[in-house]
């Protein structure tokens, strides 16, 4: 529900605009003066400000530069009389949205008012979209059919519609990014801004001013006022990515957000309140961040109240086939590449490899494997796929799920290892391997063959 502040010194005038935006489903903020207008603006989380521009004490105009000046994006109507276009045009030059004439329809005004919250609605959006670094994961759509996936899939449905907030742990490149976007786009939330920020990205010394903005003058190089990615969210979802990242110093004034739900710019002196549901990620293991005292605990215990685990892609081979898939369609179109799709071998290749950079690995392998591909079909001689130690895969080992799945990767494991050695033993003589493993010729070369042994 926007909130619309109301700034007219007539009561009459003042109860019918509130009456009219009220049935409109708006929150309405009166101020009988131009005065108490600009304290209201500090006081309360205003989306739009609906000024006269003949006022005691402080004029509309002053109004409207105070709104601009709390957050350069909200969108101000001055109300004027007829016969006082002049000073209207002035309040344009100023930064107001619009002007409408008194007297006049209401279906008008809302028109106006409706149309002034949609273009900073959009001004918002495109300015978060200038600010992203990556478009790949601007779907909120998951792909996958395994049991894992289909079980992270159902707890954020449960908690999509809430505003609790949400801890997602993951490895690198599990796609932790796009699972808070899909805990955006199934809420009610989802008609408002998705801001992501990559705690681990920026600077920490630059870090607060991104996440609450600043004062102009505040520390040096800061030129004019910036409004913070907490404002810029209001009403919609913030999204902080490797929070383990943060320092603690920060941490603290996060922790007072979440409490308080209001922020200080850095250099003002003034709170403003609102209305932004968190959402943090991070690959760290924070409990042991918290007994090495880079983590606060009661941070943590804020942030995870629905902790959500992500599965690593070897935990949840058999989705391989449908993200394959998946990608091919994508790099097919940006590379306007005519493929026809991938063999057996290639996939199974796919399927059995290890994926220490999970889903971001797989996406990347595949890219390249397009570009690598001269014919119709991706073969398993264009992907290529980093060697991984026997220590890497041990490490690797799934210790969640069922017994049964832990020993045929740890089998599988082995045997690679195995195979090898009675290789290089023999200088790749696979009869005599074969004699030294004690097993059949063919059975040999269905093993090499399903574990893609060079």
């Amino acid at each position: 529900m926007e909130t619309i502040l109301i700034v007219e010194d007539k009561d009459s005038m003042a109860d019918m605009l509130a009456e009219t935006l009220k049935s409109e489903g708006f929150r309405t903020v009166v101020a009988k003066d131009g005065l108490e207008g600009i304290k209201k603006l500090k006081e309360e989380s205003i989306d739009l400000v609906l000024t006269d521009l003949k006022l005691p004490k402080k004029d509309g105009i002053e109004v409207l530069k105070a709104a601009k000046d709390e957050n350069p994006l909200m969108p101000v109507i001055v109300m004027t009389a007829y016969g006082s276009v002049e000073t209207a045009v002035a309040a344009m030059k100023e930064g107001a949205f619009d002007f409408i004439t008194k007297p006049f329809d209401t279906d008008h005004l809302l028109m106006l008012v409706q149309r002034a919250l949609e273009t900073q609605r959009l001004r918002t959006e495109n300015m978060l979209l200038k600010e992203e670094f990556s478009s790949h994961l601007g779907s909120s759509g998951i792909i996958g059919k395994s049991e894992n996936i289909v079980g992270v899939a159902q707890q954020i449905q449960k908690v999509a519609p809430s505003k609790t907030t949400v801890l997602i742990l993951g490895e690198s490149g599990t796609g932790k990014e796009l699972f808070a976007r899909a805990i955006h786009n199934l809420s009610p939330r989802k008609e408002y801004p998705f801001v992501p920020i990559n705690c681990a990205a920026i600077p920490r010394d630059l870090l607060e001013s991104e996440l609450f903005g600043h004062e102009k003058g505040s520390f040096t190089g800061a030129d004019f006022k910036k409004v913070g990615k907490f404002e810029l969210a209001d009403k919609g979802t913030i999204f902080l990515d490797e929070i383990g990242e943060m320092d603690t110093a920060l941490q603290a004034k996060l922790l007072r957000v979440l409490q308080e739900e209001e922020i200080e710019r850095v250099g003002g002196s003034n709170t403003i309140k609102i209305d932004v549901r968190i959402i943090a990620a991070s690959n760290k293991d924070l409990e042991k961040a918290i007994l090495e005292k880079t983590f606060r605990d009661d941070l943590y215990y804020r942030l995870s109240v629905f902790p959500v685990k992500i599965p690593p892609l070897r935990e949840r081979s058999e989705d391989i086939p449908l993200l394959v898939e998946f990608f091919l369609k994508k790099y097919c179109k940006e590379l306007k590449a005519q493929l026809k799709g991938i063999s057996n071998d290639a996939l199974n290749m796919l399927s059995q490899y290890l994926w220490k950079g999970n889903i971001r690995e797989l996406e990347n392998t595949i890219e390249r494997a397009i570009i690598l591909c001269d014919g119709k079909t991706i073969m398993s001689e264009h992907i290529s796929l980093n060697p991984v130690s026997v220590e890497t895969s041990i490490r690797n080992l799934s210790m969640d799920g069922a017994l049964e799945d832990t020993a045929k990767e740890a089998l599988r494991i082995a045997e690679t290892q195995r195979i090898i050695k009675a290789l290089k033993e023999t200088k790749g003589n696979k009869s005599r391997a074969a004699e030294i493993l004690q097993v059949s010729y063919k059975t040999l070369l269905t093993k090499i063959k399903e574990y893609h042994i060079e």
